[in-house]
């Protein structure tokens, strides 16, 4: 009955923003702790950045200053702001929930490419 939907991917130039979405429905999503991660082809899946159910942060150094994290408990819905975006960046984006049982959701993934 969870589910995650990720949105807002699409193709960017370099130095340009996007701003990805994750709705959540099927669960109090208040009480987790969400992230974001993505996977490049033939690289493994990295972190980019979580939120904590209270608010805190954290971001893989190759985002820091230009990528944040946010969320809007009132809409169940975790945020990726990506600014001055760079080649690099591009990668499949998915949204995470985190659950202390280890038994992690993930939606779908979004397509981001950075290119000229």
């Amino acid at each position: 009955q969870v589910q995650l939907v990720e949105s807002g991917g699409g193709l960017v130039q370099p130095g340009g923003s996007l701003r990805l979405s994750c709705a959540a429905s099927g669960t109090i999503f208040s009480l987790y702790a969400m992230g974001w991660h993505r996977q490049a082809p033939g690289k493994q899946r990295e972190l980019v950045a979580t939120i904590t159910s209270g608010g805190s942060t954290n971001y893989a150094d190759s985002v820091k200053g230009r990528f944040t994290i946010s969320r809007d408990n009132a809409k169940n819905t975790v945020y990726l702001q990506m600014n001055s975006l760079k080649p690099e960046d591009t990668a499949v984006y998915y949204c995470r929930l985190v659950r202390s049982s280890g038994y992690d959701l993930w939606g779908q993934g979004t397509q981001v490419t950075v290119s000229s």
